[in-house]
């Protein structure tokens, strides 16, 4: 696949990496990067079908990561994988909007008791290790200011993200009581090769591709105004790395979002212009949707920058022809 640009990374060499939801989108982008800057890889992910995991995500390198299907509510396993590694990446998440409204027992389960899990497992058997989580932007709700940075206040509108707020309260507590070495990633918008864009419930941007490679119409709900950061795969990956190998993330929050922010009708155009031949048309926000909605959201990287010298590289026409590149030979295996 044809490079747009590089982000000189550190060498991973000698380093155990564990990733929580490796089979998802961003956990198995990730693999590919730990492998290719020389970690040892395990992942650990129990396919649930609510987070997005798949096996063909990993296809290309299977004989050199070590698979675990187990699930993150089972504590003795995953103490046994937590042992020994260096880094700790929870990429693993029930995150449907919708779906953590109709079942909100078994998203509280995954998006917040796991991480009491990871976190313990931590505090008792490998306290020097990194642990990096990822959280959202949605656990902002509707701003009260923009660009919104890591000290917004937060009024969720969904099961999902208050459980996310939840998880990350988690991972600083044990910080600061433990002297854990923890820091939090929120995300925001990912979009890219190996998402599932089969559905909805993985990101509208990711979903609106899907549509699109199958030249089929991108419907976007009221008039598609309300502005959203979208970043590259490939640039959240370098900031997720980068911010595994220094000490000045420790007990942080970082906005790993990107620079661009776009009218989700304007992303919507420019998947059709980049990937497909359909067509984007305006419909009426279903009513059970409606409440969910924040508006504009546009956040702010600053702080990232600053700590990390990173920033995102990828437009997003550059972003969206080395998706599109990707989907062609394989378009079966994400249509289930």
């Amino acid at each position: 696949m044809k490079q747009y640009n590089t982000f000189k990374l550190p060498s991973l060499r000698g380093q155990k990496v564990l990733i929580t939801g490796g089979l998802g989108f961003i956990g198995s982008n990730l693999a590919h990067k730990c492998l290719d800057l020389g970690a040892e890889v395990t992942i650990y992910d129990c396919m649930d079908n609510n987070s997005g995991g798949n096996l063909f995500n990993i296809h290309d390198i299977r004989n050199f990561v070590h698979l675990c299907h187990y699930d993150i509510l089972n504590m003795d396993r995953l103490s046994e994988h937590i042992f020994e590694k260096d880094i700790i990446f929870n990429c693993a998440a029930s995150t449907s909007h919708s779906f953590s409204i109709r079942e909100p027992w078994i998203n509280l389960d995954v998006n917040s008791r796991a991480v009491i899990n990871q976190l313990e497992a931590i505090r008792r058997f490998n306290r020097e290790a990194k642990f990096i989580h990822l959280g959202t932007s949605t656990q902002l709700g509707k701003l009260r200011y923009q660009p919104a940075d890591e000290n917004h206040p937060e009024f969720p509108t969904d099961i999902y993200s208050a459980n996310k707020i939840v998880a990350e309260k988690y991972v600083l507590i044990y910080a600061n009581i433990y002297g854990l070495r923890t820091a939090v990633i929120r995300v925001s918008n990912t979009y890219g090769p190996r998402a599932s864009i089969h559905s909805p419930d993985f990101t509208f941007n990711n979903y609106f591709i899907g549509l699109a490679l199958q030249n089929k119409t991108i419907t976007v709900f009221g008039n598609g105004a309300q502005k959203r950061n979208a970043i590259y795969i490939d640039d959240l990956i370098s900031a997720l790395i980068l911010s595994s190998q220094s000490e000045q993330t420790n007990s942080e929050i970082l906005f790993a979002v990107g620079d661009e922010h776009f009218s989700v009708a304007d992303i919507a155009k420019a998947t059709v212009k980049y990937i497909g031949a359909g067509k984007v048309k305006l419909v009426e926000w279903p009513k059970d949707r409606k409440p969910l909605e924040i508006g504009d959201a546009i956040i702010s990287n600053k702080k990232i920058k600053s700590l990390l010298d990173w920033a995102p590289v990828t437009d997003l026409k550059a972003g969206l022809l080395m998706t599109k590149e990707y989907y062609e030979t394989c378009l079966d295996r994400y249509l289930r």
